[in-house]
C-alpha cells in the first residue's frame, strides 16, 4: 500500500494562489538523501510549480500522461531527479526522487519509469 506524508504548504510573501505540495513518503525519504543545495534548488522549482508555473529545469515526462513533470538537476557531477504530478486532486504530488546513476545519457532508466507509473496508479486509486 502506498503511504504519503500530510500536505506541506509553501508560502510566499506575495499574494498568489499556491497549491499544497504533498509527498509520497518514499519520495520524501529519497529526497532527504540529496545534498542540501540540491534539495534547495529542487524545492525552488517545486515552489514555481505550486504557484502555477514551470521551472526551466522541469520537463514533461513522455509516456506518463499529461501533468507529470521531471525536475532534472545536474549537480557536482551527479544527476538528481524529482518527479511530480499536477493533475491529481487539488495538490501537487511529488511521486519520486532519485539520483540517476545510469550511463544511458539523459534517458530515465526503465526501472525508475516503472516505479513512477506504479506510484501514480496507486495515488490515483487512493484519492477521491
Amino acid at each position: 500500500m502506498l503511504s504519503y506524508v500530510t500536505t506541506c504548504h509553501i508560502w510566499r510573501w506575495m499574494t498568489r494562489t499556491t497549491r499544497p505540495v504533498s509527498w509520497i513518503k518514499a519520495a520524501l525519504k529519497e529526497f532527504r538523501g540529496f545534498p542540501e543545495t540540491a534539495q534547495s534548488i529542487c524545492l525552488a522549482a517545486l515552489t514555481i510549480a505550486a504557484e502555477g508555473g514551470k521551472a526551466d529545469m522541469a520537463k514533461p515526462m513522455k509516456g506518463l500522461g499529461a501533468g507529470v513533470f521531471e525536475i532534472a538537476l545536474p549537480y557536482r557531477g551527479n544527476a538528481f531527479r524529482v518527479v511530480y504530478a499536477v493533475q491529481i486532486g487539488e495538490e501537487l504530488w511529488v511521486v519520486h526522487a532519485f539520483q540517476k546513476k545510469s550511463a544511458q545519457g539523459v534517458k530515465t532508466p526503465k526501472h525508475e519509469i516503472d516505479l513512477i507509473k506504479d506510484r501514480l496508479k496507486q495515488l490515483k486509486e487512493m484519492l477521491p
